[in-house]
């Protein structure tokens, strides 16, 4: 029985899971350095120290912490925020950080075409939110979907929380 081996079993598992903790750390070191660029390189602003505290909570190793916070590369990532309709109608707010508006906008399309989204134009969608004292948007009403609206909705999400330039995604479906 070949392949079947304790160690075989260990080094797929182990990949598969440090595949998503490397695609989660890049995404917190992109989020690190919009926040910092932000806030014109200050360590102490609350969103830095915010984006720090999320990217220890996903047990990211301090010494990437440290290099993410002293990084300059010549990459300027700029903060973007998307409104869109999902599929049955309901609003979606994208933010993320991206080094190319454009490259980003097609993706995003492309991604939402997929799963029966819509790109909206801005203020759209953006009617039914509204920030809670951390500043995190939630939705004003929830829009109850089919069983079919909602596995659509269920692949999207997940589609978009898998792009890299996508650091957050806010919906109002129930």
């Amino acid at each position: 029985m070949s392949g079947h081996s304790k160690w075989a079993k260990l080094k797929h598992t182990k990949g598969k899971t440090d595949t998503q903790k490397s695609k989660l750390f890049s995404k917190l070191v992109k989020i690190i350095g919009g926040e910092l660029k932000k806030a014109k390189g200050d360590k102490t602003a609350p969103g830095v120290r915010q984006a720090v505290e999320k990217a220890k909570a996903a047990n990211m190793p301090a010494n990437n912490i440290e290099r993410a916070l002293s990084k300059s590369d010549g990459k300027e990532l700029e903060q973007v925020v998307y409104e869109a309709y999902g599929p049955g109608g309901c609003a979606l707010i994208i933010e993320g950080y991206t080094d190319s508006r454009n490259r980003t906008s097609q993706e995003l399309k492309h991604l939402l075409s997929l799963h029966g989204g819509s790109i909206a134009t801005p203020g759209a969608a953006l009617w039914a939110f509204q920030k809670n004292a951390a500043g995190n948007l939630e939705p004003l009403s929830a829009i109850e979907l089919s069983d079919e609206d909602s596995q659509k909705m269920a692949d999207l999400s997940d589609a978009l929380e898998e792009h890299d330039d996508v650091s957050e995604v806010y919906s109002n479906a129930a």
